[in-house]
């Protein structure tokens, strides 16, 4: 009965130890991951698949990259469900900045906004200033794609129809897709309406495009500023703010913002996004 007792002892301290180790091992894995939570357009462009490799290889972290609309990124920052945001609706981000849901908070690039729509141009907007193709549009009754899905780009939407005091809600010639940015291109291709874009998607997905074409662009009011920013760490313990932190660095250094710089050119011509950092 003695040896027995001691058997079972034994097996249960290493049971323990064994437990202790995976639980050590699991702890370690955790800490390498990060969990990036970002705008359709980083991801559909193209840009996310250059730089996070080279992230991960210089750091050691493991990114895991939830690309939705602005909104709901931003939203799981909020939440604490997400260790780095990198989005692009600023006064929205401002308004967590001064809640105290994110910080660090820094500039990392630009490009900007445009209206597309099919080439026949039935609205006739062709070169007419921003307010004013999107009356024109409304005037018309002329197809409109909108995202609807609460993103930087939809936000940015929004405040121009806000601008021009018309509301398109319900309207038949106004749909929501509530779906990212190379969705939407897609449907407004499709059904040929216009629909207001980045310019980085736009060229990402241009060849699918052959339809359509630029109509209205280079407003200062279109420009679209991305930033980087951590999720407060205490907004939950699972947060990693150093890997959140590495990250934002890692955005505006010197390279990557070479990096940036010249994303797109060999392809498209130009590039998708301009560097920005502060």
């Amino acid at each position: 009965m003695k040896v027995q007792r001691l058997r079972l002892m034994l097996w249960g301290t290493i049971l323990l130890l064994l437990l202790a180790g995976c639980q050590t091992s699991t702890d370690d894995a955790g800490s390498k991951e990060m969990i990036l939570a970002t705008t359709t357009s980083t991801q559909d462009s193209g840009l996310l698949d250059e730089l996070l490799p080279l992230f991960e290889e210089k750091t050691g972290y493991i990114v895991k990259t939830i690309a939705v609309g602005t909104g709901q990124a931003l939203a799981m920052g909020e939440q604490g469900e997400a260790d780095a945001l990198l989005t692009h609706a600023p006064d929205a981000e401002q308004e967590l900045e001064r809640s105290g849901d994110v910080i660090n908070r820094k500039r990392v690039m630009y490009n900007d906004f445009i209206i597309i729509g099919p080439v026949a141009d039935p609205a006739g907007i062709k070169g007419l200033p921003v307010d004013t193709a999107f009356k024109q549009i409304a005037d018309a009754n002329a197809l409109f794609i909108s995202r609807g899905d609460d993103s930087g780009t939809h936000k940015k939407e929004l405040s121009i129809w806000e601008s021009t005091g018309i509301d398109p809600q319900g309207q038949e010639w106004y749909v929501e897709t509530g779906q990212g940015m190379g969705d939407t291109l897609n449907v407004a291709a499709e059904r040929e309406g216009y629909t207001l874009t980045d310019r980085g998607t736009y060229l990402a997905f241009k060849q699918h495009l052959d339809n359509m074409e630029v109509m209205v662009e280079g407003d200062e009011s279109l420009l679209n500023i991305y930033h980087v920013m951590q999720v407060n760490p205490e907004k939950s313990e699972m947060i990693n703010s150093e890997a959140a932190e590495a990250f934002v660095s890692f955005m505006v250094s010197e390279e990557v913002q070479h990096i940036i710089a010249s994303f797109g050119v060999d392809t498209y011509g130009e590039p998708l996004f301009f560097p920005y950092a502060e």
